[in-house]
């Protein structure tokens, strides 16, 4: 059996934990440089905010309705998912995050123990030691799990946060219920073309051919299909790599500079190379790109991009980043106003994995370098070594105009109690 668990409006819930006055209020979290709505409460969900609204077309609606308007606040939400995640190991050692607020968590073995009381003691523990309501959705199989748990929060009036799915007639109901679209792996384009063949549920796409669900929805379809079915085809998934590492933000402001571009890409490229030594990569080529404000149709618009295939693997910050600004001088041109720009490693590779070159090969050098620069950073405080071509006086940050505290991050924003 596998559960599903899921931390009920996750980044909203993170923000009420630390202001329980919140309760019950709209709140919306806002994308990086708080431009897009990316994460809302019942409440917010109620009064027709979309997810992807841009806030500066909402302002007078948030104002209107109370809403409680928050930026992302990245250090608080990753804190308190590794709590979360941590609690939930102590139920079974087989767990795999799938996202910042989702679990899997694998039972097997567990035939002699009633699996409904496990997933409230589950629920009632996470809430009382982190304040995260969490739903918990538990099946023979992945997909189901993922069903049950839509049921378990759908229904929260009569499931108490905890569905169980164990026998033919419940697997049934659950798909019979659960419309195509909505079903764990299946696309938009995938649904409305099984909408056309009258596939309008889940029980529906279990009972289509075999053969047209592989032909047209590949492997991965027929696994899903079966899946929803009752029969398990997927296990827990290890913790993978990363296959592409972007670094990319939108500018405070507009520049029309090489040397503010320059500044920036450099910046980027030295976080990418400090993200492949994390996961012990290396990278084999940069993509660099650059793109002025597409909201400003009255300014000239340009965007580009160019992919550098590099002489050799390498996670060096210091060839990244000579490698990144190569790139840009290829694309950057002057008579723009750039608004974004972006880094992304591609090709990765394991650190260990690369081939000697007769002629060129990263500087040996570097390895124990960075090792020590990572080191004092994370002790320090992230960028604060930086490379020579970055702007030492300079601080880039996100706009973030409505950031709460990091509460269990920072200790000049903890939390403070008065007692009488």
């Amino acid at each position: 059996m596998f559960a599903l668990v899921d931390c009920n409006n996750f980044y909203a819930s993170c923000e009420r934990v630390f202001r329980p006055e919140l309760n019950g209020v709209p709140i919306v979290v806002l994308s990086n440089n708080d431009g897009c709505v990316i994460a809302r409460s019942n409440e917010a969900k109620t009064l027709g905010i979309k997810m992807g609204a841009p806030a500066f077309e909402y302002e007078k609606d948030f104002e209107k309705n109370g809403v409680k308007v928050f930026s992302s606040n990245y250090a608080l939400y990753g804190d308190m998912s590794s709590r979360v995640m941590n609690i939930l190991s102590t139920f079974s050692p087989e767990v795999e995050v799938y996202s910042i607020d989702e679990a899997f968590i694998q039972f097997d073995g567990f035939e002699l123990f009633d699996l409904q009381k496990i997933g409230e003691e589950m629920r009632s523990v996470v809430t009382k030691s982190t304040g995260i309501p969490i739903s918990v959705g538990i099946a023979p199989t992945k997909a189901l799990a993922k069903v049950a748990n839509k049921i378990a929060k759908k229904f929260q009036h009569t499931t108490a946060g905890v569905y169980v799915i164990k026998s033919e007639t419940q697997i049934q109901r659950a798909i019979q219920w659960t419309k195509v679209e909505d079903v764990w792996g299946i696309g938009r384009q995938h649904a409305k073309r099984l909408n056309a063949l009258g596939v309008f549920t889940a029980l529906d796409f279990t009972r289509m051919n075999q053969g047209w669900v592989q032909n047209n929805m590949s492997i991965v379809g027929l696994r899903l299909q079966h899946e929803l079915a009752g029969r398990r085809r997927l296990e827990l998934e290890e913790e993978k790599k990363k296959q592409n590492i972007a670094t990319t933000r939108s500018f405070d402001q507009n520049y029309t500079e090489f040397s503010d571009i320059h500044e920036r890409v450099v910046t980027f490229a030295t976080i990418c190379a400090q993200k492949l030594r994390k996961q012990d990569s290396c990278c084999n080529a940069l993509m660099i790109f650059v793109h002025t404000n597409a909201f400003r149709p009255d300014q000239p618009q340009y965007a580009r991009n160019v992919v550098l295939q590099l002489p050799y693997p390498t996670n060096s910050s210091i060839e990244l980043a000579r490698f990144a600004a190569d790139g840009l001088k290829k694309i950057f041109k002057l008579g723009f106003a750039y608004k974004k720009a972006g880094v992304i490693a591609l090709e990765i590779t394991p650190a260990n994995y690369g081939q000697r070159s007769i002629f060129e090969n990263s500087d040996p050098r570097h390895g124990p370098l960075f090792a020590v620069v990572d080191k004092l950073n994370k002790s320090l405080g992230n960028q604060k070594i930086k490379l020579a071509a970055q702007d030492l006086g300079r601080t880039w940050k996100m706009k973030q105009e409505r950031l709460s505290p990091r509460y269990t991050t920072k200790l000049d924003e903890i939390i403070i109690i008065h007692a009488k």
